[in-house]
């Protein structure tokens, strides 16, 4: 006599997955700010340059007009977009998220509400008629958008909670200029104002012919941000050699604005200097050394490669509305190498007078 087979009941269907629900796409005003913020340090891929903030400092220091969205549904924010209209006559007109930082583009919770943010954008771009509509962003987010993704490079590392551990990973040869800078008695200072950083940042930039920013910028910044902006100054003996405003989130480290003097070549101090940066952010509770980002084959990308740190491709991504071709201010361009050999040669007191009129359209 046969058994009968048990009969296995039907496993039942999984529900179908449910698209999220339409947005609604607003403008940031100041009651929205502490939301907007909340959700950008609650938001995995938050940046420091996603932070609310950067509306009042794009305006205070250069004039320039920013137009933050953030896409809402049912009382909840759902997704952020900073961006901001630069126009200039020598570089163009461009709707960028952000200019003068290094990462932006959008943070969202999901599919509908990054394409709620894109659409506003261009709508925007295209009212404003501007060339074109740029996201800084990590990696890839609009695939049919044009793309530089081979010319910069950001470079991130852990820090450890133990000093020495960190002073092992630096490169044996980068390693020993941090121990010269020791050797030779430097020593660091936390300023509570600009004016040190400044003299030594505009003196920096002068010498790679780049126009440096307006001293209010980096007041602005120190005011708007607090204790998450840092200034560390390097000494020899009494002289200030480099210095460096860094920036602070989550649990992040950014030195942002840095320079050094000639005097800081005999003695490391470059090198004394970020080591310090980091080992203060150890202390402060970071646990991610955010170098920054470079541009391929130039020195600042070979300096931080020779600390240990792997770069990383950044997609910053175009959407062309009058301009034919993605923007080049490259330093590279043979548009602009007359200019930037002209800038090395002019005096300090004259690229300091000069340049913020120039620097404010750069980004």
């Amino acid at each position: 006599m046969k058994t009968a087979k048990a009969v296995r009941e039907p496993e039942p269907a999984a529900p179908p997955a449910q698209t999220p629900a339409a947005c609604n796409v607003q403008r940031l005003e100041i009651d929205d700010c502490e939301r907007w913020n909340r959700y950008v340090f609650e938001h995995p891929e938050g940046t420091f340059f996603h932070r609310a903030e950067w509306k009042r400092v794009l305006a205070r220091a250069f004039g320039h007009k920013a137009h933050y969205l953030f896409a809402e549904r049912d009382g909840f924010v759902v997704g952020v977009l900073p961006l901001a209209e630069v126009k200039s006559m020598l570089f163009g007109h461009s709707l960028v998220s952000t200019p003068f930082c290094v990462y932006g583009g959008i943070l969202a919770t999901d599919e509908v509400a990054h394409a709620a943010l894109t659409k506003a954008a261009i709508s925007l771009g295209e009212k404003l008629g501007v060339d074109h509509v740029e996201m800084r962003n990590r990696k890839r987010m609009h695939p049919t958008w044009l793309c530089k993704d081979q010319m910069y490079v950001t470079f991130r590392r852990p820090i450890d909670e133990d000093s020495e551990k960190n002073m092992t990973a630096i490169p044996r040869k980068q390693r020993a200029m941090v121990r010269k800078g020791i050797q030779k008695n430097l020593r660091t200072e936390i300023d509570t104002d600009t004016r040190r950083l400044y003299d030594i940042y505009s003196e920096s930039l002068r010498n790679l012919g780049t126009p440096v920013f307006s001293q209010n910028y980096l007041r602005v910044l120190q005011k708007e941000f607090g204790s998450d902006c840092e200034v560390l100054t390097v000494l020899s003996g009494e002289q200030p050699v480099a210095s460096v405003l860094s920036f602070y989130f989550r649990d992040e480290v950014l030195p942002y604005y840095g320079g050094s003097v000639m005097a800081a070549r005999p003695v490391a101090g470059n090198d004394y200097m970020y080591w310090h940066v980091m080992e203060r952010a150890r202390e402060r509770g970071s646990r991610l050394f955010d170098f920054g980002r470079s541009k391929r084959d130039t020195g600042s990308f070979d300096f931080k490669a020779h600390w240990g740190f792997e770069p990383e491709p950044l997609a910053y991504e175009y959407y062309l509305v009058k301009a034919k071709a993605m923007p080049d201010l490259s330093p590279k361009n043979p548009k602009y190498e007359r200019m930037i050999n002209t800038w090395r040669k002019l005096p300090l007191a004259v690229t300091r007078l000069v340049g913020p009129h120039i620097a404010r359209s750069l980004g």
